[in-house]
């Protein structure tokens, strides 16, 4: 438990490793002589060679005109903001070379040799296509073109680094040229290369790592229709490029990417402009021409175009790999973690605590909270604990998969649990962090539904089953009743803002739709509703190899209480609710009872076995479709006349049977009945 500032120091500083000693060496540059230095370059050049540690670099706002190189390792240029703080030179790399031996050593605005460099906060700029003109020039230095045309889009790279830069972080970062190649991380050897909330722009293959490569929440603005993104992956067959969560713009028919050598793609939940060009990652021609040795490898998965995806946008993740595979680690073969070295993250964006908690679960939520606003279910492969003492090393995990939020969902009571317990936290003790948590989770769930009012059972993960409307476990109706606790002002809900109310009845209304919309008809006769529908059709569909298509006898207990719960219900809220009570009563089995008993001769020592009870009423988890015969299902995801032809393993490891309506019939309908329906027969 948090009882003091002395503790929350203890867990911060578990959270930002040695941020102390990552520290230590600071100085400051101000073009207007209040730093250490005026220029970027000479603070660099005072630096030692060597260093085990960060050095940082904090350079004030201003205009630098400067063209930096940076040979020594850890060093973190940091500036004031991307929007005031810039670094600007003017340079075409052909005519540098033909200046310079042919060496590309000074090509760029920022020229990079050293590892383990950090760029926050900063623009970079090479202005050379502004105010260049097309010209031929005489170029000694490349014997087999003696005579060049240098075009005003020619190469001019805002960032350029070379074999020896092993690990570069960029965070919240603007890179703009007005031609080709504008971000060259160049290493594919060993190269390993980090961009986070950036923005790019410029001419052809602007975004051009060579090695492996993550860009994450990145905005690409590109200004030619031959490619955007490129890569080089051709040393080793592991190395890649990953886009998560970008965003593209440009000019109109711009192409996403195209590689020459053998390259890797993958672009996971990315968005696309209506004016891209109908034309999917592609091979350009090279001379003399290259053998591409492990074919054409270019993945996505959730991405979209306004206006309409293209054939190609459509998931074709490799079968070996599931989207939760894909993590910051994974990109660069498990060599590093730059998400878990936090040196370049801000407190604020991995945890808020305040020095007023005064509820431990409370804390520990705001730990496990993505930063989509949900929660994960599980935790290195357990059921989330909110009681368990989190060392360093779990809390460096959590932040491992904190940006991506690939595993947030409503499984299980995940997200609603904890949106429920944080708003009753912040009543009790005014703590503004907690609320602000819950607003986020509510958020979250906001941004999840689907036009068609259903909701994901994960988010935004959408691989398998996970993208399916989901009753399934009560995880639709768990989000519905938070949404219309909103619209009612219960449960400390009216601590939100007024116009989560407006957005709440909207979510409700479209949950209703959805909810009558996929009751199952048997001859036009309306009866209950399935665990789990397609997103898209809404048909009834399958889930786990042992759930199948079929109506529930426990899911659709929780539909008929939602519906029950509303005031006003109108004609087909009533007739949902009553068609529903008809099938329970129709369906029901009485006279039995489903027990566990011993059985040493199963591996799992028990068993489950209807037994004869006069005095029992029970209910089958799954009813066929259209005859409303009960069956079971197995590994085999084969539909059984009885649970005896299911392995051991299931039968005991399922609710097959269950008394799920029996409050519901015997109490509540009623109740519900007398207080809103007349005239019943």
């Amino acid at each position: 438990m948090i009882k003091s500032l002395k503790h929350i120091i203890t867990l911060i500083s578990a959270i930002c490793c040695c941020t102390i000693a990552v520290y230590a060496q600071q100085i400051t540059v101000a073009a207007d002589g209040s730093g250490n230095f005026k220029t970027i370059q000479s603070a660099i050049n005072s630096l030692s060679d060597s260093a085990k540690e960060q050095r940082i670099i904090l350079i004030k706002k201003g205009v630098y005109n400067e063209k930096i190189f940076i040979t020594k390792n850890y060093i973190t240029l940091k500036g004031d903001n991307a929007g005031n703080t810039i670094i600007t030179y003017a340079e075409g790399r052909e005519l540098f070379k033909c200046n310079n031996n042919n060496d590309d050593w000074g090509v760029a605005t920022l020229n990079l040799k050293g590892s383990d460099i950090n760029l926050e906060n900063l623009t970079i700029e090479n202005t050379y296509g502004l105010t260049a003109k097309d010209t031929t020039i005489s170029c000694p230095a490349d014997s087999a073109n003696a005579i060049k045309l240098v075009k005003k889009t020619t190469h001019q790279m805002a960032l350029r680094s070379f074999e020896s830069t092993t690990r570069l972080k960029v965070s919240n970062c603007i890179f703009k040229a007005y031609g080709g190649d504008t971000v060259s991380p160049w290493n594919k050897e060993t190269g390993m290369f980090y961009f986070y909330n950036c923005v790019m722009e410029g001419g052809v293959d602007f975004y051009c790592p060579r090695g492996w490569a993550l860009a994450e929440k990145c905005t690409f603005i590109c200004h030619n229709n031959s490619a955007a993104i490129w890569h080089d992956g051709s040393k080793y067959e592991s190395s890649k490029t990953v886009l998560l969560n970008c965003t593209f713009k440009g000019d109109d028919d711009f192409k996403l990417g195209r590689y020459h050598r053998d390259a890797q793609f993958y672009l996971i939940n990315c968005s696309f402009p209506k004016n891209m060009a109908n034309a999917d990652i592609y091979q350009a021609a090279a001379t003399p021409p290259n053998v591409i040795q492990w074919g054409k490898r270019v993945y996505y998965y959730n991405c979209h175009r306004d206006g309409g995806d293209y054939e190609w946008h459509k998931n074709n993740l490799p079968v070996s790999l599931g989207v939760n595979d894909i993590n910051p680690a994974w990109v660069f073969d498990y060599k590093w973690n730059p998400v878990k070295d936090t040196s370049n993250a801000s407190i604020e964006d991995i945890v808020t605590i305040k020095a007023s908690s005064t509820d431990s679960i409370a804390d520990n939520m705001l730990l496990y909270q993505r930063k989509n606003g949900g929660w994960p279910k599980h935790f290195q492969d357990k059921k989330v604990d909110y009681k368990r003492k989190l060392t360093s090393s779990d809390i460096g995990e959590l932040q491992n998969g904190y940006y991506d939020g690939i595993d947030a969902t409503i499984d299980n009571q995940a997200t609603t649990k904890e949106i429920k317990y944080l708003v009753k936290a912040f009543e009790q003790t005014k703590n503004k962090a907690y609320l602000k948590a819950a607003v986020a989770g509510i958020d979250y769930l906001l941004l999840a539904q689907y036009d068609n009012g259903g909701w994901p059972q994960f988010y935004p993960d959408f691989s398998n089953y996970r993208g399916e409307v989901t009753y399934n476990d009560d995880a639709m109706i768990n989000v519905l009743n938070i949404m219309q606790d909103i619209v009612e002002g219960k449960s400390g809900f009216d601590a939100l803002d007024k116009k989560y109310k407006v957005k709440a009845e909207k979510a409700v209304k479209k949950g209703i739709k959805c909810i009558l919309k996929t009751q199952v008809k048997q001859k036009k006769k309306l009866t209950a509703w399935c665990a789990q529908y397609d997103a898209g059709s809404l048909e009834p569909a399958q889930a786990r190899k042992f759930e199948l298509p079929s109506l529930s006898g426990a899911e659709s207990v929780g539909i008929i209480r939602f519906l029950m719960r509303l005031d006003n219900p109108s004609k087909e809220i009533v007739a949902a609710v009553n068609a529903g009570i008809d099938w329970f009563n129709k369906v029901k089995i009485e006279g039995y009872n489903f027990v566990e008993i011993k059985a040493p001769a199963e591996q799992t020592g028990r068993d489950r076995v209807l037994v004869k009870d006069s005095a029992s009423t029970i209910w089958a988890r799954f009813y066929d479709l259209k005859t409303n015969v009960p069956f079971f299902t197995g590994r085999d995801s084969k539909p059984h006349a009885t649970l005896a032809e299911v392995e051991n393993e299931r039968r005991v490891g399922y609710a097959w049977y269950g008394t799920w309506p029996a409050k519901l019939l015997n109490k509540e309908y009623p109740e519900w009945k007398s207080k809103w329906i007349k005239n019943i027969n």
